[in-house]
């Protein structure tokens, strides 16, 4: 009896921990890098100090870009269908000041069809002949608030509005962040050359150095993964069995950038998708002491008083 309470303890506590890590890890294709700390033996010439910084932003305004399709048989019957649906969930939309709103026209193409000419003694021809048009327009909403998002497709699926393209994220902070991004990282650099000055028991005055910086921004359209949640039955089954496999569902999970490879990190926690600005600085530190410039000059005057610059460096 003891046995039994065991093994179903254990297995409750299996069940229980791998809930906790998400149903991402039923995905064999989703694998995680080696944790362990790997540092490169250390160069004989140089010294090479990094520091990364991230910032996550959040968005002050979003721009959302949804798709519309209409066809008819006439020119103008395509321009009624469509201007009466965008017309009217503009109309609704626009009761709310803070949204506002830009029609993109993409396409207007005439579309074909075939008829089939019967003749007695010889193939079918297909004879292609204009059956009507196609008309494309992007319609594109800016908000300030994610919420108003849930409101909008509400208002358009009402006129049949569906296909959400994208949606883009802009924030007016980012200059800012950036010249924030700079500072700290300036510091923490000069914090980890003081580190290493104290471990090797020497200065990096006289020494040779060079530096380079740069910015990387991602945006949440791009951080988006997909996985498909499932788990195949082990069942063994004979070779004339016919196994019919139901449509997996595909879920899309936000995956921002880690902040486990920074030195620091501006606003950590993450609730909703940010736009995640990166900085990295870069020194490289000669070990080689910098040779000494001899700024002094020397004049010889000779006996009939002529004055001649003498070559003190060269005659060594």
């Amino acid at each position: 009896m003891k046995n039994i309470l065991c093994f179903a303890s254990v297995l409750l506590f299996q069940f229980t921990f791998s809930q906790v890590s998400g149903n991402i890890n039923y995905q064999n294709q989703a694998r995680y890098i080696d944790n362990n700390i790997n540092i490169e033996t250390p160069s004989t010439t140089d010294i090479v100090i990094n520091i990364k910084g991230l910032a996550n932003v959040k968005a002050e305004k979003y721009v959302a870009i949804f798709s519309l399709t209409q066809v008819g048989e006439t020119a103008e019957e395509v321009n009624e269908l469509m201007d009466k649906r965008i017309n009217t969930a503009l109309s609704q939309i626009k009761t709310n000041k803070t949204i506002e709103t830009y029609v993109d026209m993409v396409s207007f193409v005439p579309v074909y069809q075939y008829n089939v000419e019967k003749k007695l003694f010889s193939k079918k021809t297909y004879n292609e002949v204009p059956g009507g048009f196609e008309l494309k327009k992007n319609l594109h909403i800016q908000f300030t608030n994610p919420s108003q998002l849930n409101e909008i497709i509400t208002v358009l699926s009402k006129n049949e509005i569906y296909d959400l393209v994208r949606v883009d994220y802009f924030a007016n902070s980012l200059e800012t962040v950036k010249k924030e991004l700079m500072n700290k990282a300036k510091l923490a650099l000069q914090e980890k050359v003081k580190n290493y000055e104290t471990m090797l028991g020497e200065t990096f005055a006289n020494t040779a150095k060079s530096i380079n910086d740069g910015f990387k921004t991602s945006l949440p359209t791009e951080m988006y993964k997909s996985y498909e949640a499932y788990n195949s039955s082990t069942l063994a089954l004979t070779r004339i069995a016919n196994v019919n496999q139901v449509a997996k569902s595909t879920t899309l999970y936000y995956q921002p950038i880690l902040d486990k490879e920074f030195d620091f990190v501006i606003n950590p926690a993450i609730l909703e998708p940010v736009i995640q600005v990166m900085y990295e600085i870069k020194m490289v530190i000669s070990k080689e002491k910098k040779q000494q410039k001899d700024n002094k000059s020397y004049i010889l005057i000779t006996p009939n008083g002529e004055m001649r610059d003498l070559n003190i460096r060269n005659a060594q």
